[in-house]
């Protein structure tokens, strides 16, 4: 794959994406497939490049998260125990590639629709069971590893319906959650598809979403108001959902 003639375009998009994406806690790798979609490279390279960079940039969130006390591990361990697992479980798993696109669409067009129709989260916390707090971060972190998206579009909804804290803490546990599920399922792949990906390619574009990452968890923190920012993420989620769905369907 050769990128280089359209790389700079490709720099100012990840970045775009990134500082959107990191200011409600995500990593953007639904977007970053949408992008690199447009380009001439298997699905298999696309959802190693998107892993990589969702890795960027919630590696900063997450030490930002922690650093400003909205990181809180003693309830988030329930979460992350099977995911990790059953992520590297999904990168193991061999699809092929109109199966995964149809199978990324409708993900992600639940998970946008799901996320629109939630509203202001009340400041009462309702605790989910440990072992319900494990099979839904199992089953989540499964359809992350076939999927290579981490996650945090599936989780945060989860998070809002079952009242976890404040947008800024829940922001910090979908960061967290994004990066080990993205950490076990690019492991995964590599296993099964051993990694051929172009080098400067992509670090150009990981440290590139890594300036566009802390700029956007920063803006989370200081500025952006994390509701507002996951409802325009949705509207996003959604139109890469339907173009995937309309270019493999019809």
């Amino acid at each position: 794959m050769e990128l280089s003639s359209d790389l700079f375009l490709l720099l100012i998009i990840f970045f775009l994406i990134a500082t959107v994406y990191s200011s409600a806690g995500f990593g953007g790798g639904s977007s970053y497939i949408a992008v690199l979609s447009l380009f001439p490279m298997t699905f298999v390279n696309l959802r190693m490049i998107a892993l990589i960079c969702n890795i960027v940039v919630v590696t900063g969130s997450v030490i930002l998260f922690h650093q400003h006390g909205y990181l809180k591990l003693k309830r988030i361990w329930p979460l992350i125990l099977l995911s990790i697992p059953m992520a590297y479980l999904g990168g193991l798993y061999r699809i092929d590639d109109h199966s995964y696109y149809i199978l990324l669409g409708i993900c992600l067009i639940i998970a946008a629709l799901v996320m629109l129709s939630q509203g202001q989260t009340s400041s009462k916390k309702l605790d989910l069971p440990h072992y319900g707090n494990g099979l839904t971060g199992g089953v989540i972190g499964l359809i992350s590893g076939v999927v290579g998206i981490g996650g945090g579009i599936f989780l945060s909804p989860v998070l809002y319906i079952s009242k976890w804290g404040s947008p800024k803490i829940i922001a910090a546990t979908t960061a967290l959650f994004i990066l080990v599920n993205s950490v076990a399922g690019l492991t995964g792949q590599i296993m099964t598809y051993g990694m051929n990906i172009d080098y400067t390619t992509i670090f150009c574009l990981a440290l590139t979403v890594m300036v566009g990452g802390q700029l956007g968890s920063r803006l989370s923190i200081f500025k952006f108001n994390p509701l507002t920012v996951k409802k325009v993420t949705a509207v996003l989620i959604l139109v890469v959902a339907i173009r995937i769905l309309c270019t493999r369907i019809f």
